[in-house]
């Protein structure tokens, strides 16, 4: 069974620490390390080998110190599978319906994956919690800027090639949170188990978020 989303833990410090191809033994030291540098909230993503012991591997290790979720949901098998292994929350990499549909009768806070304005209001419509704007990097914080003007109350999440040094103009140009993946869990510090390298960029991550408070 899953632990119920906290959002007393996501909404003060929104930043998902996504976790993807990394192998057991990797991960549990990588979640350690992030939740040690102030990082409280994962997604292990459904397309990494053995995704489902790896939640269930990361769910443990977090316990009630945080949330985690899946990532890369893209039907309703992995959604069933995702819940059972103990997510909490769940993301897409792109509008999916059924998917979306499902997770909104079921209570369970759903980001898909959007890019264009259409993409945006769809998910929005269908009952996002919040849409992930992905991949954030191609276009950078104008894009941002430029989904906010037409849709001000909808939370958006910029993921792909945020790092500490982006974070401040995602945030003025109004993201909600962020998504981090390998500028947070990056692979070749993962495989040299420099657990203090990942602690210490966590530790970046949050003082770039409450540095750029926008009030």
């Amino acid at each position: 069974m899953n632990l119920p989303f906290n959002p007393a833990l996501f909404h003060p410090l929104p930043i998902v620490g996504i976790l993807r191809f990394f192998p057991p033994t990797q991960l549990q030291h990588l979640v350690t390390a992030a939740l040690d540098g102030g990082i409280v909230n994962f997604e292990v993503t459904m397309n990494s080998d053995g995704a489902d012991d790896l939640l269930r591997l990361a769910c443990d290790r977090v316990g009630t110190r945080g949330n985690v979720g899946a990532g890369t949901v893209t039907s309703l098998d992995e959604l069933d599978r995702a819940l059972d292994a103990g997510a909490s929350f769940i993301v897409t990499p792109a509008v999916i319906p059924e998917v979306i549909r499902a997770c909104v009768d079921r209570q369970i806070p759903i980001m898909p994956g959007a890019m264009t304005p259409t993409e945006v209001l769809t998910a929005w419509r269908l009952g996002a919690t919040l849409v992930k704007i992905f991949p954030a990097d191609q276009l950078g914080p104008g894009h941002l800027r430029a989904l906010k003007a037409p849709f001000p109350k909808i939370p958006l999440m910029p993921t792909g090639g945020v790092t500490p040094d982006t974070l401040a103009a995602f945030r003025q140009a109004g993201a909600d949170a962020v998504g981090v993946g390998s500028p947070l869990f990056h692979p070749q510090h993962a495989a040299a188990e420099n657990w203090d390298w990942i602690r210490a960029r966590a530790q970046a991550f949050v003082q770039a978020w409450r540095a750029s408070d926008p009030s």
